[in-house]
């Protein structure tokens, strides 16, 4: 089983993680949905935001952009990241439980997809 947390404004994917405070955090086994919640992100300090997600037991973190010390930290803690997605929340998750949000249609404007190919590659 895999957590994923997808951090979110106004049903869409947030455009700045780094000030989100929103969170939909899906729980998956088989490419299957199990469990979905929403959680108000806990903690100010970028510090404080990983230990969350690490104490959640989040594996992934799927959201737009995201400052490089704070990707940076959440790598440190073993969060792996997919970066500068944009879209309606719902379809984001419908897209990553099917292996389809590499589809451009889910590119952040103003972004390159190498730019999430990067910050995946990271964490391995």
């Amino acid at each position: 089983m895999t957590k994923t947390a997808f951090s979110y404004w106004n049903k869409r994917i947030a455009p700045v993680f780094d000030i989100a405070q929103r969170l939909r955090i899906v729980e998956i086994e088989s490419g299957r949905i199990i469990r979905e919640t929403e959680e108000t992100l806990r903690g100010e300090l970028p510090v404080q935001k990983a230990q969350y997600l690490t104490e959640s037991g989040i594996g992934t973190l799927v959201c737009g952009a995201i400052s490089t010390p704070l990707s940076e930290l959440m790598l440190a803690y073993g969060i792996r990241i997919i970066p500068f997605v944009a879209g309606d929340v719902g379809e984001v998750i419908a897209a990553w439980c099917n292996g389809d949000l590499d589809s451009r249609h889910f590119d952040m404007p103003g972004c390159r997809e190498r730019h999430r190919i990067s910050a995946v590659v990271q964490t391995k």
